[in-house]
């Protein structure tokens, strides 16, 4: 493990003794306010929320390199009616690249924006189920050589269910280009099964895949993510804190090895 991954896991084991101890010194809450955290698992809940989420990724390219994304993940829910809700959920990365290749250049900025529409009936539906459907637009937003520089669309949806603690599920999108000024089209589909366990006490365990397979170049990318969260109030307000790693099972050619995660989520209840 070399020197910049071995500053990476000392600082996320550093915030896991800050949470430990944010813990140790947190009453419970009730429990309508500890379903907050199982709202957090689901991804068309009516809930907004904040997440910051700090990816590190490692081993890339020849020089075994390092990139670090922060994506902030706001979603907002917009009630249509008494029966429907649109659930608008945004992913605007900004990266921090090193060179995978000796001489290269680093690169730092803003990465291209996918942002969700969601159309998602505010009961669950027969047997329990929640859903939601709608387009995915994808926005050429990041600078130069973060960006695809291609507009695209398609389509997503989420099906989940959540009973006796358990959220189990799967979203899903494929984004098409159809214009821009990129060498390469865009033809990508996305799958995300998820399965987190939520406890009485608002820790959540979570595991899931974040897949993409590429069909213009007919190449997956899978990393298998395990995390844990906690949810807690500071201040009043609710804020969920989340760290994992992750490996992949499937990357291209020069892809990462291995990563980390963690992530701050600011909720804002009705």
């Amino acid at each position: 493990m070399n020197m910049k991954a071995k500053f990476a896991l000392i600082m996320l084991c550093t915030l896991v003794l800050i949470i430990a101890v944010a813990l140790i010194n947190t009453p419970l809450w009730a429990q309508d306010e500890a379903e907050l955290a199982k709202k957090l698992s689901n991804p068309v809940a009516n809930l907004i929320s904040v997440p910051l989420q700090s990816n590190w990724d490692f081993g890339i390219g020849p020089e075994n390199a390092m990139r670090y994304t922060l994506n902030v993940q706001p979603v907002i829910p917009i009630s249509l009616g008494k029966d429907w809700n649109l659930i608008l959920r945004t992913i605007v990365p900004v990266i921090s690249a090193e060179s995978p290749v000796k001489g290269g250049e680093d690169r730092s900025g803003l990465g291209d924006i996918l942002q969700s529409f969601f159309f998602s009936p505010k009961e669950p539906t027969g047997g329990g189920w929640i859903w939601g459907v709608g387009p995915a637009l994808f926005y050429p937003s990041g600078t130069d050589g973060l960006s695809a520089h291609k507009w695209g669309a398609g389509p997503t949806a989420v099906v989940l269910k959540q009973e006796s603690g358990w959220t189990y599920g799967l979203l899903a999108n494929h984004i098409w280009s159809f214009s821009g000024g990129g060498e390469s089209d865009i033809s990508n589909t996305y799958l995300q099964p998820f399965l987190t366990y939520t406890t009485k006490t608002r820790a959540t365990i979570g595991l899931n895949t974040e897949s993409t397979y590429d069909w213009e170049n007919s190449q997956w990318t899978v990393p298998i993510n395990l995390s844990v969260a906690q949810l807690l109030k500071i201040g009043g307000m609710p804020i969920q804190f989340l760290v994992g790693g992750r490996v992949y099972g499937e990357r291209p050619d020069g892809g990462p090895d291995w990563g980390l995660r963690f992530a701050v989520t600011f909720m804002f209840p009705k």
